[in-house]
């Protein structure tokens, strides 16, 4: 059962259903996600009680078909965030940016708050794409290498960057400055409502905003809370738990 002095991380660990819970009051379980849920809610002017309702149900409800990521092998986990959220990222940021283009030619002189978030895309995409270069270059290529020669008895990979801490330190950095540019662009459009006789392409534009928002916090998710702890734990040589 979830307890209100739990932070919103530990839930979201805990039960991978709460995700959408807190994604439906707008609950930051990503790189906001270490406040309990009682202070959580109270940031956010939300009755705790309301939110504890949801998450049981929504714990009752749930079929357990997803992969449990916490238990999944590393390299398992990897090639999911790669296959999945690296690829998402890299189809639908030059989608959004077409987007953008379209919306503030047609509207940016009356709504001023569209280039700027044209402005904080454009940084987003920037940063983010060296972001994942430098993840699927160096940084999970090794954790796999580790991984397996742990399982093998083979000797450690070598790494130029030392410990495995050092980039996760870095990732880890880098995660929350995309999440704060997502939480300015979330911010400058009014949490993406779009103004009275909006176009359908105003429309998919914030659509896609906030599907790219909800995407990245659980990317992060993975990557913060399941994927970088674990990797530390392996070279350190605490056991985590695999499959």
């Amino acid at each position: 059962m979830v307890a209100t002095t739990q932070t919103v991380r530990e839930i979201a660990l805990e039960q991978p259903t709460s995700i959408r819970v807190f994604e439906h009051y707008g609950i930051d379980y990503c790189c906001g996600g270490r406040k309990p849920l009682a202070e959580a809610c109270a940031a956010s002017n939300l009755e705790v009680d309301t939110v504890l309702a949801a998450l049981e149900n929504a714990a009752k409800s749930s079929v357990p078909t997803a992969e449990e990521w916490s238990k999944a092998s590393l390299e398992k986990l990897c090639g999911h965030i790669v296959a999945t959220h690296h690829a998402y990222v890299k189809s639908e940021l030059p989608r959004l940016a077409v987007l953008a283009e379209k919306v503030v030619r047609r509207h940016g002189d009356t709504q001023a708050e569209l280039p700027l978030i044209q402005t904080k895309l454009a940084k987003l995409d920037e940063e983010l794409s060296q972001h994942l270069l430098k993840e699927e270059a160096v940084l999970f290529p090794y954790v796999v290498k580790l991984e397996r020669a742990l399982k093998t008895g083979n000797a450690m990979p070598h790494g130029c960057f030392g410990t495995v801490a050092n980039p996760i330190t870095m990732m880890t950095a880098e995660h929350d400055m995309a999440h704060a540019l997502l939480a300015e662009i979330h911010q400058l459009s009014n949490q993406y409502a779009t103004p009275v006789g909006a176009c359908p392409t105003y429309h998919a534009f914030y659509d896609g905003l906030k599907e790219f928002e909800e995407d990245l916090h659980q990317h992060i998710h993975l990557e913060n809370d399941i994927l970088f702890p674990r990797a530390i734990q392996l070279e350190t040589g605490a056991t985590p738990t695999t499959t």
